[in-house]
């Protein structure tokens, strides 16, 4: 299996990519780096969001690989080089997000854990923040301390609402039709993005370089979900909202979230860092959902809250 660079996002140095099955025979892309400093803090591991792959995250991982960790990722089934669902390729769709939780089990006990210096961090946007919290919530994975940008713990303000959308994708499902995309005037690709008033980032070099990524490796790129996706969706955020879950979360963490996030609800995220005693929140004024892709001065303001809160680093 392979890394795909493009002129604008080379691959990092030293990458060791490999391929896992997960305990339902789904295979997987995955991808190490050693520190690239003389002393290692340990082990980050990036867990993305929806639609994502290893590549998006070449840039971070030459961030973290500076600041002395090694770096180990995959990409979720569905998605990136990973094994996809349905017959056509461009359609992200899960049944349940227990799908993830076994992609992630099976990550950490083949790759991470047995492969990976300790201590292990978890970075995590969006879908792939969710999925962390489930993994702890449950006593599945066993971090030292997790940073999630924008996790997805509910949708942002839109139109249609959260709660039609979420009643929309559970009739849908229950109708055999799971398997139908959500319209793309509701969920664009960002292929087909414009850059003024996008979603996602507010820096328009690192905006381009996404795009030309989704243009020229469609062997790596998603479409937009399907309902039966975003039903699944509903329900792993419904669960994580009953006020009996944050207390089976005992790891540090450190929620982040951009002001301008129309894609997932920051009112929520600050709600379940008050609710941890273990927890802290931070608001970027200006970023939008991708924190990690946003402009130098916005990831800046990311990364210091990172370095104050892993240890070493």
């Amino acid at each position: 299996m392979d890394l795909f660079p493009t002129e604008s996002n080379p691959v990092p140095e030293g990458a060791v990519v490999g391929e896992i099955l997960t305990s339902d025979g789904v295979r997987l892309r995955t991808a190490t780096w050693r520190s690239g400093a003389r002393r290692t803090l340990g082990t980050v591991c990036i867990f993305q969001g929806r639609a994502e792959s290893i590549e998006r995250y070449f840039e971070t991982i030459g961030d973290l690989r500076r600041r002395g960790f090694a770096v180990a990722s995959f990409d979720f089934r569905g998605q990136g080089g990973s094994e996809r669902r349905l017959r056509n390729p461009r359609k992200g769709h899960v049944d349940s997000f227990t799908e993830y939780d076994r992609d992630l089990d099976a990550f950490m006990q083949q790759v991470a854990l047995p492969d990976c210096p300790p201590p292990h961090f978890a970075l995590g946007h969006s879908t792939g923040g969710l999925v962390c919290l489930r993994a702890v919530h449950d006593g599945r994975a066993r971090f030292t301390r997790m940073v999630l940008d924008g996790p997805l713990l509910a949708l942002g303000r839109s139109r249609p609402s959260p709660g039609l959308i979420s009643g929309i994708a559970a009739l849908t499902t229950a109708l055999g039709l799971g398997e139908l995309e959500v319209p793309r005037r509701f969920a664009v690709p960002i292929e087909q993005m414009k850059f003024e008033n996008n979603p996602l980032t507010s820096d328009p070099v690192r905006f381009e370089r996404n795009r030309e990524m989704a243009r020229a490796l469609p062997q790596v790129s998603v479409g937009p979900p399907t309902f039966g996706w975003l039903y699944a969706a509903t329900q792993a955020m419904a669960e994580a909202a009953d006020e009996a879950y944050p207390p089976r979360i005992t790891v540090p963490l450190l929620l982040v979230a951009g002001s301008l996030d129309r894609v997932v609800s920051i009112a929520a995220v600050e709600g379940l860092a008050g609710e941890l005693r273990t927890a802290s929140f931070v608001l970027v004024p200006g970023a939008r959902h991708e924190v990690l892709m946003e402009r130098d001065r916005l990831r800046e303001q990311y990364w210091a809250a990172f370095d104050a809160f892993v240890p070493g680093s």
